[in-house]
């Protein structure tokens, strides 16, 4: 890298897109920012089943040829980061309320705050859909520096935590979405399937509901042994126990009240519908591999359930970055590894082989 006198280097290193299955670490320009807009040095990035996705194309996650590749060429990759704030101009400053020095985190989304769903305050569903590292508009956080443009949403974030576990605002956000969307009451038996990062988050947001109980399910100990220091009341290994037998041995038969799916297997869909009690609540907020089929009578004529899905994590921001700061979830445990940006393949496999690893995080 080269240095000019400003201290902000003219070129970095970044993980660019070339198609899919086709990453390649690279030296590109640092970019530059425009009118109200940031320029962040890149602390931690997070990588997950979306990356996966993305890097081997829709059509090979799918099995479906037919579909097109779900990044487009040439971008950097990475939407859940975390960095400090090296250059933004005055109308930045007012608008996000940080300064150069801070650590900052920025929403998933970039909002057009132009289409419908923008005006009706929908933002998280927005038309065009500009999400980091997916479109060459707004590249993402696989680099050593990033832009934060004028229509993000950015937050400041502790510097008293370690990176990755800021950059972790991203999916605890979104797992704070899917409890929001359940409408979690008291006397709620919750069931929560999959302990990954987002399941982790889902348990840690349903137990600050404080609902009658937090049933988690898994295959693997260690993690359930985590769900437990997240909230859960109850664990249920599932490749040990049933757990729609579980559950309904616990609520007289009836079954839960509330259902979260956070692992992404399709069997696991079927679960939740069996599992919960008439007019239950299912939230769905899964990346799956495969297109799932289930009986649908099971929803309207067996039990009116009520079926949700979630996608992002809006409003729920600051919750995340208070629950982060204050340090009751057992941070080390989830961000369970850290890799230097020339590493980001191994990064990927260990998402895409899914027993090893919760959340993995490169460190440009």
């Amino acid at each position: 890298m080269t240095t000019p006198t400003n201290g902000i280097p003219e070129t970095m290193r970044a993980v660019v897109v070339h198609g899919p299955g086709n990453y390649v670490l690279e030296e590109v320009a640092v970019p530059r920012p425009g009118p109200g807009e940031a320029l962040v040095r890149v602390e931690a990035v997070g990588i997950c089943a979306s990356d996966l996705k993305a890097y081997h194309g829709a059509a090979k996650f799918w099995g479906d040829e037919n579909r097109p590749a779900w990044t487009e060429s040439e971008v950097i990759p990475g939407h859940e980061f975390v960095g400090e704030v090296v250059e933004i101009d005055a109308e930045a400053t007012a608008r996000w309320g940080v300064a150069v020095g801070d650590r900052v985190v920025s929403e998933q989304i970039v909002p057009c705050w132009e289409c419908r769903y923008c005006k009706r305050g929908q933002y998280w569903m927005c038309g065009p859909h500009d999400m980091y590292g997916f479109k060459r508009r707004n590249p993402g956080g696989m680099a050593s520096y990033m832009v934060y443009p004028a229509e993000a949403l950015v937050y400041k974030i502790s510097k008293d935590i370690p990176a990755q576990h800021a950059a972790f605002t991203e999916p605890l956000s979104c797992a704070l979405h899917a409890v929001e969307r359940a409408s979690i009451q008291f006397e709620d038996v919750v069931v929560v399937a999959g302990c990954g990062p987002i399941g982790l988050g889902m348990i840690a947001g349903a137990a600050a509901k404080s609902p009658a109980a937090v049933v988690a399910l898994d295959m693997s100990a260690k993690k359930l042994e985590i769900a437990k220091k997240c909230g859960a009341t109850h664990v249920v290994n599932i490749s040990e126990q049933d757990p729609v037998q579980f559950v309904r041995d616990m609520t007289e038969g009836y079954g839960a009240d509330v259902y979260l799916e956070g692992s992404g297997h399709p069997s696991a869909v079927k679960t939740g519908l069996n599992l919960l009690r008439k007019l239950g609540r299912y939230v769905e907020y899964s990346v799956f591999g495969s297109e799932v089929t289930v009986d649908w009578s099971i929803i309207s004529d067996d039990k009116e359930l009520d079926v949700l899905g979630a996608h992002l994590g809006p409003h729920c921001w600051p919750a995340a970055i208070r629950m982060l700061e204050s340090g009751i979830l057992p941070m080390d445990e989830i961000c369970t590894h850290q890799l230097p940006l020339e590493k980001f393949q191994d990064g990927l496999d260990l998402v895409a082989e899914g027993t090893q690893s919760i959340k993995v995080s490169l460190i440009p």
